[in-house]
């Protein structure tokens, strides 16, 4: 209690002398206290603020770093199976890759028409001589049907011609030269008589019995006679001339033109025929269909391809090989080749083509001397026996 009271009275003093109390103190402390505590509160709401982003930061940046793993993971996995694939896959260096290949024979037809039919379908296999489209044109049909026409005109006009003139009219000529023989009898039979009369008158006026003017009449008759035999023959000539001619008919001339158009007109049919004969389109081969261009009902043009033909029966390799090695790829021989796509299947083929590339498949020597240039040469080889499933586009292994 006294103490208590000393502490009043001291708090008192001190209060007077403008000093703080030691409630004053107190509460001044407790303040001091209560700031820190909540400096201290907020330092560490503010640690844990950080302390919850540099958290968060270590979860994304774990994240991240597990995605880059998988990804690289990934990319060995690729990586290492590509390796792979090319190690075991990949013929050796002393291997040399081709190709399959057959004959192709483009289908296509002289006549310009519609597509009106197609008896066959991609993948099928056709026989030399077999139907495979039908293409009409109307055009044609009508050209042709012309054509005959013209023909038939020409073969009745050179029939005609080659007959002659008709037996009428031969007839009547032959009955104008016997008139014209007939009337040169009687003139023959008139001169002789007037020649009897002129030489009687001409007696009897030497013997001075008639008058000179009787002689020269009987003379005129006589001259008058001998005239008209001369009419009468040129009217048998001319008669005969007719009846010749009519028998000849026609000169060699016209006959040869006559039979000249008749040759025109056959020509123009059997051009129209030749058309025609496309209007079926025929397999010029075995093989399989490998592709058909139009559809049905569209319009061709004379020449253009309306299928292909691949004579798969015919088959064989074409191989790319640097000129250094074709000492040991001569004509003839048979090299052992393996089909990738038949399981590796092993075959032997001979080769019976050789032949330059070009230029453009040649390999220049990358320094000025040292080295030199190495063209590239096609090499095709044939099937030695007949490979089942063999097929264009195969790859074909020359070991």
């Amino acid at each position: 209690m006294e103490k208590n009271k000393e502490d009043k009275k001291h708090d008192e003093g001190t209060k007077a002398e403008g000093f703080p109390t030691f409630d004053e103190k107190k509460k001044t402390a407790e303040g001091v206290k209560a700031q820190a505590q909540a400096k201290e509160s907020a330092d560490n709401a503010e640690l844990s603020e950080q302390e919850a982003k540099a958290k968060r930061r270590k979860i994304r940046q774990a994240k991240r770093l597990a995605l880059i793993g998988s990804m690289l993971i990934l990319v060995a996995v690729v990586a290492a199976m590509a390796i792979w694939g090319i190690m075991h896959l990949r013929p050796s260096d002393k291997s040399i890759q081709g190709q399959a290949d057959c004959e192709v024979v483009r289908v296509s037809g002289k006549l310009a028409g519609r597509l009106v039919e197609l008896y066959v379908q991609e993948g099928d296999y056709v026989h030399k001589g077999q139907r495979l489209a039908k293409i009409y044109s109307s055009t044609t049909d009508a050209t042709y049907s012309k054509a005959k026409e013209m023909k038939n005109v020409a073969a009745n006009q050179n029939l005609k011609v080659e007959r002659g003139t008709r037996y009428e009219i031969i007839e009547s000529a032959r009955k104008m030269v016997d008139q014209a023989k007939s009337a040169r009898q009687q003139a023959i039979a008139a001169e002789e008589i007037t020649r009897k009369t002129y030489e009687r008158t001409n007696n009897l006026y030497n013997e001075g019995v008639v008058s000179e003017q009787k002689r020269d009449e009987a003379k005129a008759a006589l001259d008058a006679a001998t005239a008209a035999v001369g009419t009468a023959n040129a009217a048998v000539e001319a008669a005969e001339a007719q009846l010749q001619m009519a028998q000849n008919g026609a000169q060699a001339e016209d006959k040869a033109a006559s039979r000249g158009m008749e040759n025109v007109a056959q020509a123009s049919v059997r051009e129209v025929e030749a058309l025609l004969e496309d209007e079926y389109l025929i397999a010029p081969c075995d093989g399989e269909i490998t592709s058909i261009y139009p559809h049905v009902g569209e319009l061709v043009i004379m020449g253009s391809p309306i299928m292909t033909i691949a004579n798969i029966d015919e088959m064989w390799a074409a191989f790319s090989v640097r000129e250094e090695k074709l000492n040991d790829l001569p004509m003839g021989k048979v090299i052992d080749v393996e089909i990738p796509a038949l399981d590796n299947k092993k075959a032997q083929m001979k080769i019976f083509y050789v032949h330059d590339m070009g230029s453009y498949a040649t390999w220049s020597a990358t320094k000025a001397y040292g080295e030199y240039d190495s063209k590239t040469f096609e090499v095709k080889a044939r099937p030695v026996n007949p490979i089942p499933n063999f097929r264009p586009g195969m790859s074909v292994i020359l070991k």
